[in-house]
């Protein structure tokens, strides 16, 4: 690393990764995932849009408080009212970024913003030299720069430069661009801007067409020092970036790069475990880094491969990115003391208490019902917790569920809702299909089923199942999750939560108001 530039790692899980349809997190769940970027050693995180609600605002206004060691960014549209909001959310950061953008591409102004080419300079300048009054790190961003002119996006960047911006950002809004294209596109504004030299160069890469790492490591090549990207990639549409494979093939191929992170890449895995657990966006088994299969091999002659030498197939250590077959040791007569001890190693840190407690006596519980329990299983024992303190309207209180040959399943099911116990019962194609039926005839969600998914967290015919669920109503997305050793039961979790997500009012817009 002494003779290596530094590679910047503007993570933005908590804000693009949040547009995803139904992968909306709570205050408290953004500052888990902030501590476990942190911990990660993540140089920037984008904690979300202050401007997009006011619940948008303090979860903003939380992780600044939260992170010590990360700067906190908040995104702006170039208006001043959202400049202002992002600068009173990072009040409390201990190093904080105001990232403001605003639309280059032709379509983008005539069509969206309806303003001329010298009114969108003239209000990037503005917006950049507002930004400045909060703080001296303020990031630029071109939004649909991988459709603008050239010539146009080399007047903006000169003159937002020249107003303070001291990161300047390309983002391929749209996924539209291909590797030698983009990274071209890189190279020639850092040769043609007089002030190139006076900001950090960045990316921000969207994969719709399976592009994105590819786009960012050409733009990498051709000077790009730092690259905005998310834990597994998440996003809305098919994703941005994703973090795990960019800094891994930085690191890996360092003979065609002259720049490296400064990450711990053995917090890689639980940063991602973590980030699926809260979204419920599973990661697919053959997915780079972080899939199940990525370091698995099958056939005879890998496996004869890697036995004799391990880089006749592996180009990665396993343990290098947080891969282990560490087994939680702890039993059921084990102490808290060790149990939280275990859960900091993890990177989780609960808030109270009281929340060690309940997740402590939910460990017990498991304990008593699963041979061996693992670090995945914690991982969904706390934010399965986490979703009953966040949800109280709808709680399960028992469910009753017989599915025989030849029989069409029924199930009971007891729900105490604001309080109250109320029963419900329904038969339904499956016993799953049943429990959803006899849930709805209590809660009267009136939403539809978009997602049904079950993911087993570890090995074994006893291992948790997790169940993802994701309801629509009225044109809003929700998910929710759920986990248990019995599937029927962790769906009926799942299925709850995201009602109770239904249920209430939707105190937060879509941070889909703006994006770059």
């Amino acid at each position: 690393m002494s003779t290596k530039e530094h590679l910047i790692i503007f993570d933005t899980t908590l804000r693009d990764g949040e547009q995803s349809p139904g992968a909306s997190m709570t205050r408290d769940e953004k500052v888990r995932i902030a501590k476990a970027l942190e911990k990660l050693r993540v140089d920037v995180i984008e904690a979300g849009f202050p401007m997009a609600s006011p619940g948008d605002f303090e979860a903003v206004k939380a992780v600044a408080e939260a992170v010590k060691d990360s700067r906190v960014c908040g995104l702006a549209r170039a208006l001043d009212a959202d400049i202002d909001r992002a600068g009173e959310a990072l009040k409390g950061a201990n190093a904080g970024r105001i990232h403001t953008f605003i639309a280059t591409s032709p379509i983008h102004m005539e069509k969206k913003l309806r303003m001329t080419p010298d009114q969108v300079v003239a209000q990037a300048v503005h917006a950049v030299k507002r930004a400045r009054q909060y703080t001296d790190d303020v990031e630029f961003s071109p939004e649909d720069a991988g459709r603008s002119e050239i010539d146009f996006l080399c007047r903006v960047l000169e003159a937002v430069i020249a107003a303070g911006a001291r990161t300047v950002n390309i983002p391929d809004t749209v996924g539209y661009n291909i590797p030698d294209q983009f990274g071209n596109l890189i190279g020639q504004l850092r040769e043609r801007l007089p002030n190139a030299d006076q900001a950090v160069f960045s990316v921000h890469c969207h994969n719709d067409l399976g592009l994105a790492v590819a786009n960012s490591l050409a733009a990498v090549r051709q000077g790009a020092r730092q690259v905005e990207c998310t834990i597994n990639g998440l996003g809305e549409r098919a994703g941005n970036a994703a973090l795990e494979e960019v800094v891994m093939a930085v690191r890996t191929r360092q003979d065609l790069f002259e720049c490296d992170s400064r990450l711990d890449t053995t917090q890689i895995m639980n940063c991602s475990r973590l980030v699926s657990g809260i979204t419920g966006f599973a990661v697919q088994p053959n997915k780079a880094v972080v899939g199940a299969n990525a370091f698995a091999h099958e056939s005879g002659i890998h496996q004869d491969g890697v036995l004799k030498h391990r880089e006749t197939y592996e180009i990665m250590r396993a343990q290098d990115v947080g891969w282990s077959q560490n087994r939680m040791v702890l039993g059921k007569h084990s102490g808290r003391n060790a149990f939280r001890a275990r859960l900091q190693d993890l990177g989780v840190v609960l808030a109270s208490e009281e929340e060690l407690n309940a997740a402590f006596a939910r460990f017990k519980d498991l304990a008593d019902r699963k041979h061996e329990i693992f670090d995945e299983d914690l991982q969904a024992l706390v934010t399965d917790a986490t979703l009953d303190a966040a949800n109280e309207r709808v709680k399960l209180v028992s469910l009753r569920v017989c599915s025989e040959t030849g029989e069409r399943p029924q199930a009971d099911v007891v729900l105490a809702v604001d309080g109250v116990e109320r029963t419900g019962r329904a038969s339904g194609g499956g016993p799953v299909d049943a429990t959803f039926r006899a849930i709805e005839s209590i809660v009267e969600s009136a939403s539809v089923l978009k997602l049904y998914s079950v993911n087993a967290i570890t090995s074994g015919t006893d291992a948790q199942g997790e169940v993802t669920v994701r309801l629509e109503k009225g044109g809003r997305i929700v998910n929710g999750q759920g986990a248990d050793t019995d599937i029927v039961i962790a769906s009926a979790k799942a299925y709850i939560n995201a009602c109770n997500k239904i249920l209430q009012p939707a105190e937060r817009a879509h941070p889909q108001t703006g994006d770059v």
